[in-house]
């Protein structure tokens, strides 16, 4: 094969058995690698109402086909289950190196299944694959870890693990590799923890195979040429000098940065102090990229005092929601928010969000001082890096925070305090003022999630066009176009970064040359809609609805308060019937069976 290195790794965690087994190529070619290979193997092999904590839960490890060539930002792959917070279908992507060195080793992916008795890691070494005891490791940060394995295996070995957060079953607990990426949504740490595998480490000597070597380099030569002189991806861009942080001030601007907890978006907190502006020029120690990156958008940083930190982060996400969603401009604190969720292996986006969702409850009287065992208003930063270490370990009220914001929310008599879809916390974009943004999080396949569809590059960028973000006419049939695309982007192994200056057809042209297989632009762009709608129909499977592509209340019925997005609320009944039309969906949001026929998906076992 070419691309594709045609072998899986099936780690049986019960019988301590481990088997190799060749690609399904028809797989390949359809589903690509990643989200959508990665899905449709988890459906041939699990019932979808399957507990997500249980041994049946598989957790598949799954490259793409251009991960860890020298296609641009070819360092991603991705973690698919079924998802403990949410309860839909899970995939959660990750860069850095991991992906890559599994591909080296000679596997485009890894099947675990079962649950070990005790603590153990996976060590790959090329050819050679053994089960290693983790009882030392159990209860060590991710840090510590991932030092130690390195120790106890090869010092050029890629590393993933858990950390206390995954080991408690924490519904928001991450999988971390090198030291700081995370597939962090969606709970699969949890799912992890629950098999007690604690790391998988992997070194690979090996490469992979271009089916067209001087196709290969001319179309990079073009797509590279592309993105240097881009003004989001080049040398001299905003993702480059800034980091994935250059939205924070365009969000401001907009009047979309959510604030505590989405109550008080358009108001009063200081944005120029969590910035990228401000981060590259006070916290700022140096860039550090992916594999085969140019744009470099990771950032090494360092704060002093109180909240001392160093390493890597924090990026946009994280930036807001210990941010200005938990009602303070205090960078430091973000700072060490960010490098502790890290360090335990906590997806920040739901933590802080989840904090923010406490803060208001707490604020509102709905929980008291001695429930919290502190004071939890809004802009507490010590209290905030607290919580993040009782959540981690369960203690006190951080084993309601380990739930999520939607399951502490319920507890306490108010989900409506919830800012979730499908129980997954809403990211840094108040969709009250981008109208897009809202379906796309209503209809999102593992719950609310900007990167399914990143619809403040249309709203707000102007890419591929300039749109009125106010408007809903026209914005189901844009928000299809980026669900299927970035489907397809995500099963390549390729970062979604690139398509701030490539489209399609680059992407589709390095499929080709990498692989041997004619991909049209067409033929890419339905791969993405086949995983898109493989993912629905689980979730319908597993019981969910129309009535679960909702918004929280508050974006539907309490308008934007002030800013230049004052007196918006989010339209979703506007849009959401247009695009099940679109979708060619019955008014139930179920995929016809003339759209089933034509992406084969008929008579898929366990649907």
């Amino acid at each position: 094969m070419h691309g594709w290195k045609g072998q899986i790794i099936r780690v049986n965690l019960t019988d301590k058995v481990i088997t190799k087994e060749p690609l399904n190529y028809e797989y390949a070619k359809q589903y690509i690698g990643c989200r959508g290979l990665g899905t449709r193997m988890w459906i041939d092999e699990c019932d979808p109402n399957v507990d997500p904590l249980s041994s049946d839960n598989k957790l598949i490890f799954m490259t793409g086909a251009l991960t860890g060539t020298l296609a641009v930002c070819s360092g991603r792959y991705q973690v698919v289950c079924k998802g403990p917070l949410t309860g839909t279908i899970a995939a959660s992507n990750s860069g850095g190196y991991f992906g890559p060195e599994l591909k080296y080793a000679g596997y485009d992916g890894i099947i675990v299944e079962g649950k070990s008795k005790n603590p153990v890691y996976l060590w790959v070494n090329d050819d050679e694959i053994e089960l290693r005891d983790a009882g030392h490791l159990w209860g060590r940060d991710s840090y510590e870890s991932t030092d130690m394995i390195l120790g106890e295996t090869n010092k050029k070995a890629r590393i993933n693990c858990i950390g206390p957060a995954g080991e408690n079953q924490v519904l928001i607990a991450a999988i971390m590799n090198d030291y700081a990426r995370a597939t962090a949504r969606t709970g699969v740490g949890a799912v992890m923890g629950s098999k007690n595998l604690k790391a998988i480490a992997v070194r690979g000597t090996g490469g992979v195979d271009i089916a067209d070597p001087e196709g290969f380099r001319k179309t990079m030569e073009k797509v590279n040429k592309i993105l240097r002189t881009n003004e989001s991806t080049g040398t001299e861009g905003g993702l480059h000098i800034y980091g994935s942080n250059v939205t924070y001030s365009f969000l401001d601007e907009a009047g979309v940065l959510p604030i505590r907890n989405f109550r008080d978006t358009g108001t009063d907190i200081n944005a120029d102090a969590l910035a990228g502006e401000a981060q590259t020029e006070k916290w700022l120690v140096r860039t550090k990229g992916c594999n085969a990156c140019p744009i470099r958008c990771g950032r090494i940083t360092r704060s002093e005092g109180e909240f001392q930190t160093y390493g890597e982060g924090p990026e946009l996400e994280t930036i807001w929601s210990f941010g200005s969603n938990c009602g303070h401009d205090n960078m430091a604190a973000v700072m060490a928010a960010g490098r502790l969720c890290n360090l335990l292996g906590i997806d920040t986006i739901s933590m802080g969000a989840t904090i923010a969702c406490a803060m208001e409850l707490y604020e509102n009287g709905y929980i008291t001082k001695e429930q919290t065992d502190m004071d939890i208003s809004f802009g507490n930063v010590q209290s905030m890096v607290e919580l993040i270490k009782r959540t981690a370990y369960k203690q006190g009220f951080g084993r309601d925070l380990s739930e999520g914001s939607y399951r502490m929310a319920e507890k306490y008599g108010h989900p409506e305090l919830s800012m979730t879809v499908k129980k997954q916390e809403l990211s840094a974009y108040d969709p009250r003022g981008l109208q897009a943004m809202g379906l796309n999080y209503a209809v999102s396949n593992r719950g609310a999630c900007h990167v399914r569809g990143f619809m403040p590059a249309l709203e707000i960028y102007g890419l591929p066009e300039v749109v009125d973000r106010f408007a809903t006419e026209g914005k189901a049939k844009h928000t299809i176009d980026f669900h299927n695309n970035s489907a397809a982007v995500d099963a390549s192994g390729t970062c979604l970064f690139v398509t701030f200056g490539i489209s399609v057809e680059e992407l589709a042209m390095e499929m080709t040359a990498v692989t041997g297989v004619d991909y049209s632009v067409e033929d890419f762009v339905k791969a993405g809609e086949r995983i898109w709608n493989l993912e629905r129909l689980i979730n319908l499977k597993i019981g969910f609805t129309k009535d679960d592509d909702i918004l929280p209340k508050r974006m539907l019925e309490e308008p934007v308060i002030d800013g230049p997005s004052k007196g918006y609320v989010n339209r979703l009944s506007e849009m959401l019937d247009e695009y099940y039309t679109l979708r060619r969906w019955d008014e139930k949001g179920v995929p016809t069976q003339a759209l089933l026929d034509e992406l084969g998906l008929n008579n898929i076992k366990n649907l």
